[in-house]
């Protein structure tokens, strides 16, 4: 393989030549391709990391459930010495004082649940790569391509990262104030974007074109949110919760995702709820009022509106980029006066 030359196998070879031998693939191809991604062998049971780590069992136990993984018995074998160093280095960073012990599960579930939904895409990506490629691939050339193919992942996932981490920093250095004082409490605006009927669309669709629909998407949604200077929180199968720090740009951003998702065929029609307030940010997800009356006011919608609460509506009455018409209060639970507007484009 690594002497191959056109194409596809030309492109696996050049990483080949940069990755670090692998042992033959004469067992199960499944444990075989599990110690690579691994990255060492498997010698130590949960009992033994929680001791050699210095935490109890319970501790172990709790953080292993955290982290998203199913209870393991007490004497299977699956741990790394990876496994020991990376409880040692969290259990050192609670000693420091800069993950405190109360949190400390919270922040693994928070790290497990992007990283779960990661991990599943980027496996996908590699068994897309040796399913698809234009011959067949043995059981030692998918452990080959495996092994050349995780570092480039691993350094590409780092960089982005970094990326966010420093976006991050300067958001928080810039917009440095909190609500009265209340820890990771900020003022943003919130906004669900909902795809109409897409339980219905699922059922009159292939497999194939459910995944077409899903990235488009999720395409069209970060494209339109990262231009209007929001962020996404979280994308869960037809909906996107989106946030901004100015209400002006939550209220072009869900205009634009209308917009866009108009032109595209693949795509039903979105409903979307925006509202602005105090919002609790923990974890990388957001909390509290504001996010759940963006929800309420995505619910009650209609297909290709836009429903903004009174905050947002009052703060852009004098903005001639949008127009705004008052709709008749809701009754929804746990709100029993929700005044919603309608927001238009005023071009």
């Amino acid at each position: 393989m690594a002497g191959a030359d056109g194409g596809w196998l030309a492109g696996i070879a050049r990483l080949l030549r940069g990755a670090q031998p692998v042992g033959r693939a004469d067992g199960p191809l499944d444990v075989a391709l599990e110690e690579v991604v691994l990255g060492a062998p498997r010698r130590f049971t949960r009992l033994q990391v929680s001791e050699a780590a210095g935490l109890d069992q319970d501790e172990g136990r709790r953080l292993w459930r955290s982290l998203g993984f199913a209870e393991v018995a007490d004497d299977a074998v699956l741990f790394t010495q990876r496994d020991i160093d990376a409880v040692r280095l969290m259990s050192g960073l609670t000693d420091a004082g800069v993950l405190e012990p109360e949190v400390r599960e919270a922040v693994a579930r928070a790290v497990a649940q992007q990283m779960s939904r990661l991990a599943e895409w980027q496996v996908g990506l590699v068994r897309r790569l040796v399913e698809n490629g234009p011959e067949e691939v043995t059981a030692q050339q998918s452990l080959e391509i495996t092994a050349a193919v995780l570092p480039a992942m691993e350094e590409l996932q780092t960089y982005v990262w970094r990326r966010h981490l420093a976006a991050t920093v300067h958001r928080l250095l810039v917009n440095s104030g909190t609500v009265d004082g209340a820890p990771d409490t900020w003022p943003l605006v919130v906004g669900f974007a909902d795809m109409v009927g897409f339980t219905r669309t699922t059922r009159r669709r292939s497999t194939a074109e459910l995944g077409e629909m899903i990235e488009r998407f999720g395409s069209t949604t970060t494209e339109v949110i990262a231009n209007g200077r929001g962020r996404i929180v979280k994308t869960v199968g037809d909906e996107v919760l989106f946030v901004a720090d100015e209400v002006a740009d939550g209220a072009a951003i869900a205009l634009g995702l209308r917009e866009r998702v108009r032109a595209e065929p693949a795509l039903p029609p979105l409903r979307i709820g925006l509202a602005a307030g105090p919002v609790l940010v923990r974890y990388g997800d957001v909390y509290g009022e504001v996010v759940n009356i963006a929800a309420r006011l995505t619910t009650h919608a209609r297909p290709d509106s836009v429903l903004v609460d009174r905050t947002v509506a009052e703060t852009l009455v004098d903005d001639p980029r949008f127009a705004l018409r008052p709709l008749r209060p809701l009754a929804v639970r746990g709100y029993r006066n929700l005044h919603p507007w309608l927001i238009e484009s005023a071009s």
